[in-house]
């Protein structure tokens, strides 16, 4: 994965908080009720999508995490299978027979 992903991604909730920030901006200056009311939900909708974002990008980081550490354990369980139980010798002896 490159290192601008994590950039990409942190604009994108950027601009999610920035609409949502906007739409209350408009709220606060509309004076229509049901104007007021639109820019409410539009707020609120803006924020669930954030929040997404934000559990999207939580839940990716863990399942890297869960990925890495299987990746070192089946990494590990063969660097095992391959010294056998008296040590590296007798890996190779045992691939000659």
């Amino acid at each position: 994965m490159s290192s601008s992903a994590p950039k990409i991604r942190n604009s994108n909730l950027e601009f999610l908080l920035s609409r949502a920030a906007q739409a209350r901006e408009e709220w606060e200056a509309a004076t229509l009720e049901h104007v007021r009311e639109r820019c409410l939900r539009s707020e609120a909708a803006w924020n669930a999508l954030a929040d997404k974002a934000r559990r999207g990008e939580r839940l990716r980081e863990q399942e890297k995490e869960r990925k890495a550490a299987q990746a070192a354990e089946f990494n590990d369980e063969n660097i095992s299978d391959e010294t056998g139980p008296d040590g590296p010798q007798d890996a190779r002896d045992s691939a000659h027979d």
